[in-house]
């Protein structure tokens, strides 16, 4: 239980693991058959990349990959000659297939965009012809004998050019169309006639397997000059020419055979996708287990090739830190895989170092979380104060000081609660939007946060800027509500204030027009206590540091004035407002001093204020006796300590000449007066400076708390008091879409906003204000060889 408090004691062990049963200590259930790292880590990424390029092609024929959350054991070395082939066999056949499906793609598009031109060629035709009918059926009279040669002119200059000259036909991108038309134009001059028409269809690339739009033209032109400008623009545009016969029987012949071949073709395509699925299903199946194995053993392989191999060529060794609660299984392990592939067993020798050890603090799904928060200010020193375990109660309740909200805190507590009851169902899902992800690592945390803010909400009263009746009010103020009239509530009133509210605030000041001047009041001294008791907790952690360390020194010259000085200033503070609170009553409240001018006038010795009278008899003597004690602590810490550093290295030095002396070496770490003296000045001035200023930094408790009331007392009267407020017929429909507005903006705002506000205030609190009291983080975290750690994808490569 003790080590959940501070970080796991590490040893550093060397480890003589015999070759033929290297792999198996990693993985204790399988034998080894040889030995080969090097070839053993490229093989092992070679089956990576096949495995890759299978997962690809499933993802590309969109088959789910079946994950049965089984976690299959480390394959024996000898099994990788099975995996490769079994890897190669499916790689080549989906290669091949791949192959195959891609030409017959080609083929296909080939054949289809020859279909569309044999049908398109022979509508230009029919049209052309269709028009020289239409014009001879229009001469009806001998008077037009004039407009008729004219006519026939034109047609023989039109149709016979059309019929005898050459031409080519092909396909081309609908989008470089117009460009292609006026590069035709320009080249040409005007010596070629154009027609095209749009393919309804789109056609898919064989390549890239993307949809393309396409269009059919059909060029006329005369001679063989314009025949070479016409296929090289073709050429440029990229543009697929096909032969089409110049007769329309021989169209019509080629157009049955081109059906027929697409028939025939489409039968094939058909039978080779069916093929091609059946072969990547299989491999959807086992896919996540192949990959499992392959990046064990190429875990198991990479591990060991850092390794040093002796003289003898037949040991490897190894020099690990680990945990020392871990000793036993690690001996258990090496055991097991001794008896797995090796006569000779493995050791397992711990070592003296003076080397600092890794810092290692075991966690679990809960507690991770928190120790992210921790661990991202900095991994504590070894064997330090670990402030995770209070952070789980401080961090959410801190949060809830300035969030606290029985709604809102309801609201996250359900969301939290969904992802922790379906936890198992999003992990296996992962997903990879890398906000929900981050949301769902502190699931616990929201829980946390969102169960404390209920509970301060319940202390505030408040839950959506409303408050709850539960107990009854405890003024007799209902004649003047009845009247709708906002009243400033004044308890020294005879006869209206009839005793405290049971739990939390009276909801009667929920429509008092001094709400805000009471609750500045409550919620200000409350973050000062908080605070303070925060700190001084913070202190109180840095006792035990120096005990578990035996550095009496930073007790006595340390601790002990540090614990002084906040308490002899601060938690004397704390005092008089809880002295305040239980003096006064309703009636002699308005004569109460100012707690802040009071200690104001401590600090500086001035106690002849006449408009700030005295709390209690001797209060002068008490006040000045603290103000001494507080600065006689300063001189402790910067030059007592110092000095007595001093003297303690000259101690050393003494004994150092005594055991030379006896011919006995003994090293001595260098001491350096002017840089201790400099870094106990910093810490010194820190500390005091620190404790004002991190005193005034709880004061953001109380505005946060302040200002997210406000802000959901202006959301509820600016939106959800206008839907209300509507006595129309249509007031339901009004309130429904004002209803939606106003959880819109909850969650957008006040939720979501506001959440994450005061969860950075929070996070600032701990980090500044609390762990630099005791927490140094300035260790180095300690990553053990985990499976599934690799297979999250978390293994340095």
């Amino acid at each position: 239980m003790g080590e959940l408090f501070r970080s796991e004691e590490m040893t550093l062990a060397q480890l003589f693991l015999q070759s033929e049963a290297a792999y198996c200590c990693l993985n204790p259930d399988v034998n080894v058959f040889q030995r080969k790292f090097v070839n053993e880590v490229r093989r092992c990424e070679e089956m990576d990349r096949k495995l890759r390029f299978v997962e690809k092609e499933i993802k590309k024929a969109n088959i789910p990959t079946v994950d049965t959350g089984e976690n299959p054991e480390v394959p024996f070395p000898r099994d990788m000659i099975d995996l490769e082939a079994t890897f190669e066999k499916l790689e080549n056949e989906l290669k091949e297939i791949n192959t195959n499906q891609e030409a017959l793609k080609k083929n296909f598009l080939e054949l289809t965009e020859l279909k569309h031109i044999l049908r398109r060629t022979q509508q230009f035709f029919d049209e052309t012809f269709a028009d020289v009918q239409t014009h001879w059926m229009n001469i009806h009279t001998i008077i037009n004998i004039f407009f008729y040669f004219i006519l026939i002119v034109l047609c023989f200059s039109f149709v016979f050019p059309t019929l005898l000259c050459r031409f080519v036909a092909g396909v081309i991108s609908r989008e470089r169309i117009p460009t292609f038309e006026r590069m035709l134009w320009r080249v040409c001059r005007g010596n070629v006639f154009l027609r095209k028409a749009e393919i309804e269809d789109p056609l898919e690339d064989p390549t890239t397997g993307d949809q393309v739009h396409k269009s059919v033209f059909i060029i006329f032109f005369q001679g063989d000059q314009l025949k070479n400008r016409v296929k090289k623009i073709c050429e440029g545009f990229r543009a697929s020419l096909y032969p089409c016969p110049e007769t329309p029987q021989e169209r019509k012949e080629m157009l049955a055979g081109v059906n027929s071949r697409i028939d025939d073709l489409q039968m094939v395509l058909n039978q080779t996708e069916d093929h091609r699925q059946r072969v990547l299903q299989a491999a959807s199946k086992t896919m996540r287990v192949w990959f499992i194995k392959v990046r064990k053993m190429k875990a198991i392989y990479h591990t060991l090739n850092l390794c040093n191999i002796d003289v003898t060529q037949k040991c490897l060794i190894a020099e690990v830190w680990c945990p020392v609660s871990d000793l036993d299984s690690i001996q258990f392990a090496l055991r097991r895989g001794t008896r797995s592939g090796s006569t000779v067993p493995s050791i397992l020798n711990r070592m003296q170092t003076k080397q600092t050890p890794p810092t290692f603090n075991k966690t679990n799904k809960f507690t991770s979380g928190f120790q992210n928060i921790v661990d991202a200010y900095g991994i504590g020193s070894y064997r330090e104060i670990n402030p995770a375990p209070y952070t789980i109660i401080t961090f959410p309740f801190l949060f809830a000081v300035m969030f606290g909200d029985m709604g809102h805190g309801l609201l996250m507590t359900c969301g939290a609660l969904y992802l922790v009851i379906r936890e198992s169902r999003l992990l296996a899902q992962k997903s990879d939007n890398e906000m929900f992800n981050m949301v769902f690592a502190g699931r616990y945390i929201i829980l946390l946060m969102g169960i404390f803010s209920v509970y301060t909400g319940i202390i505030y009263n408040d839950c959506f800027s409303k408050s709850l009746n539960m107990f009854g009010s405890g003024w007799s103020v209902r004649p003047i509500l009845d009247q709708n009239i906002l009243k400033s509530l004044d308890p020294a009133i005879p006869g209206v204030f009839n005793g405290p509210y049971p739990l939390g605030i009276d909801p009667i000041w929920n429509v008092a027009t001094n709400k805000l001047t009471f609750l500045n009041s409550f919620k200000m001294k409350m973050s000062v206590i908080l605070g303070v008791i925060h700190m001084l907790f913070g202190v109180s952690l840095s006792l035990f540091n120096h005990l578990y360390f035996k550095k009496p020194l930073n007790i006595f010259l340390g601790f002990i004035p540090e614990i002084v000085f906040m308490a002899s200033l601060f938690g004397y503070l704390v005092l008089l407002v809880f002295y305040k609170w239980t003096s006064y009553n309703a009636y002699s409240s308005k004569d109460a001093p100012s707690l802040l001018i009071h200690f104001i006038n401590m600090c500086l010795f001035n106690y002849n204020d006449p408009t700030n009278k005295a709390l209690y008899p001797g209060q002068m003597g008490i006040q000045i006796l603290l103000v001494l004690i507080a600065l006689a602590c300063v001189p402790c810490m910067l030059i007592v300590k110092t000095m007595m550093l001093h003297r303690q290295n000259l101690w050393k030095k003494h004994l150092v000449s005594l055991y030379q002396y006896n011919h006995v070496h003994f090293v001595l770490s260098q001491f350096n007066f002017g840089d201790v003296a400099v870094h106990q000045a910093i810490h010194t001035i820190e500390y005091c400076l620190g404790c004002i200023s991190n005193t005034a930094s709880y004061l953001r408790l109380w505005a946060l708390s302040l200002a997210h009331a406000q802000l959901s007392e202006v959301l509820w009267s600016m939106v959800m008091h206008l839907g209300l407020s509507s006595r129309s017929g249509g007031g339901f429909f009004g309130l429904s879409i004002i209803f939606s507005a106003f959880a819109g903006l909850t969650v957008a705002i006040l939720l979501i906003m506001e959440g994450l506000s005061a969860f950075l205030h929070a996070l600032r609190l701990h980090w500044v204000e609390f762990q630099n009291k005791f927490y140094a983080g300035q260790g180095f975290k300690f990553i053990p060889f985990s499976f599934e750690s690799i297979l999250e994808g978390r293994f340095d490569e």
